[in-house]
């Protein structure tokens, strides 16, 4: 069985498997060499992710150690507790003792895997207005640049704490001019070129822990290990 490499986060994850987007990239990047797994929940928090983790990892006896995991939360625990989506709410020392949890359980469950967390992305207010998945009576956005960015230094400062691998996307996208349309595409979901930004920021990640094609050996042999002569030599063994 080819080795598997975990997503877990909320809608940015779910929606990563789409056109363009980073768990499509990722699937297609290591094609013939690892499976890469969505377990991605629209709408889902840290609170709530820490309850359905035994059903969303299989149990270890049943199947070898994934060679990685990327925990993308935080865009949900960061809304704001009194606008429209304050019951996806969790305040910041929750989210950070959720993480630890979240993190203790998978390097416990897995202690060769490699953990990547995944900050929340910047917000564009602005576009969020535009953008409501309820009606917005109050006029607010239901989420702010400023609590997103306290969210995602919470999110790094839990990755020091215990020693895994971290993407500051939330530093990261600001650094390109305009990066509210460039990489948004409704102020908090990614466009293509937001997708990519996390895409390569994951493979960096990756290969900084030697998890690279050239280390991945492939389970069937490549057209270009088959000899034209005789095809069947190939699939002897």
């Amino acid at each position: 069985m080819r080795p598997k490499i975990y997503l877990f986060g909320d809608s940015i994850t779910e929606e990563s498997f789409s056109d363009g987007g980073w768990g499509a990239s990722l699937a297609n990047h290591f094609s013939r060499t690892g499976y890469v797994v969505l377990r991605g929940y629209s709408g889902y928090n840290t609170r709530w992710a820490l309850k359905v983790k035994e059903k969303v990892f299989s149990p270890p006896e049943r199947e070898d150690a994934p060679l990685a995991v990327t925990v993308f939360f935080g865009a949900n625990d960061a809304c704001l507790p009194d606008r429209y989506g304050g019951f996806q709410h969790v305040p910041l020392d929750e989210y950070k003792h959720n993480l630890l949890a979240i993190v203790d359980f998978l390097k416990n469950r897995w202690p060769s895997t490699c953990i990547i967390l995944i900050t929340p992305p910047p917000i564009d207010e602005d576009a969020r207005l535009q953008h409501p998945y309820v009606d917005n009576l109050s006029g607010l956005p239901e989420r702010t640049n400023e609590a997103a960015g306290s969210y995602a230094k919470q999110c790094l400062a839990v990755a020091e704490e215990c020693g895994v691998s971290a993407i500051d996307l939330w530093t990261k996208m600001q650094q390109f001019p305009g990066w509210q349309k460039a990489y948004l595409r409704d102020g908090l979901h990614l466009t293509q070129s937001g997708n990519k930004v996390v895409f390569e920021e994951v493979i960096k990640q990756l290969r900084e822990e030697e998890i690279i094609l050239e280390t991945l050996p492939v389970d069937l042999p490549l057209l270009e290990e088959i000899d034209p002569k005789d095809p069947l030599k190939s699939f002897k063994n």
